[in-house]
């Protein structure tokens, strides 16, 4: 995959694509990301990139012709163009699922007041936000759209397991079940015993309840208002 960032302030990116799996990602090939700076494509000696809104409002407005000019510096067959802005589908992991699909991404960060309409009709693809709020800019949404993207390809995480069984992994709805790891006795605070009984129908079955539970108690949001399901207790 090959992924192409414009933004006003490409040096936000250094950190988090530089470390960990994300950089991993990118030494063993799996994924190529490419930071650009966005006023490189502005107007003029002073590189504008907004103006004033017709009709008036306060803020300025980024303007059309730097963003497609953006846009085609990189863009091919198979460039799918994405515009971070709390106007967009609200993201989620399906919509990873998908991206993950993709050969070539390319995000535009927002700043200021926000876009030109004619960018959000005529120049992207798709529109994301991360969710219900609005930020300073599109970068900080646009690494969270591509790590949550990038950790889904082939290889960048080791064990396919690891992405199949975790939380908005299928069409369950459903959180991810608690998990335990040594000690087995914390301040008299112990792992269930079905855990550690060996019996994988039953810890299965625990599992399977215990995600249902949990989804019902933090986000139940995500279930029918029929849903009704407790707990098992060891």
């Amino acid at each position: 995959m090959i992924i192409d960032i414009f933004s006003l302030f490409p040096d936000m990116f250094n950190g988090p694509f530089s470390d960990s799996l994300m950089a991993r990602a990118q030494s063993k090939g799996l994924v190529k990301i490419n930071i650009h700076d966005l006023r490189q494509f502005g107007e003029g000696e002073r590189r504008t990139i907004d103006d004033r809104p017709y009709g008036g409002g306060v803020g300025m407005i980024m303007k059309v012709e730097p963003i497609e000019r953006a846009i085609n510096s990189v863009k091919s067959d198979d460039t799918h163009v994405i515009l971070l802005t709390p106007q967009g589908k609200r993201f989620d992991q399906k919509m990873a699922m998908n991206l993950k699909e993709k050969k070539h991404l390319v995000f535009i960060c927002g700043r200021y007041e926000g876009f030109d309409q004619r960018i959000h009709d005529h120049l992207v693809d798709e529109e994301i936000s991360i969710g219900d709020y609005v930020m300073m800019g599109g970068e900080l949404p646009a690494m969270v759209v591509v790590e949550t993207t990038v950790r889904l390809l082939p290889g960048v995480i080791t064990k396919a397991e690891a992405t199949e069984k975790e939380s908005f992994s299928d069409d369950s709805n459903e959180l991810e079940h608690p998990q335990y790891t040594r000690p087995e006795d914390y301040k008299g605070h112990l792992v269930p015993k079905v855990l550690l009984s060996g019996d994988h129908k039953k810890i299965e079955a625990w599992k399977k309840s215990e995600a249902q539970a949990k989804t019902k108690r933090n986000r139940p949001d995500l279930i029918s208002p029929d849903f009704d399901t407790q707990s098992e207790e060891e």
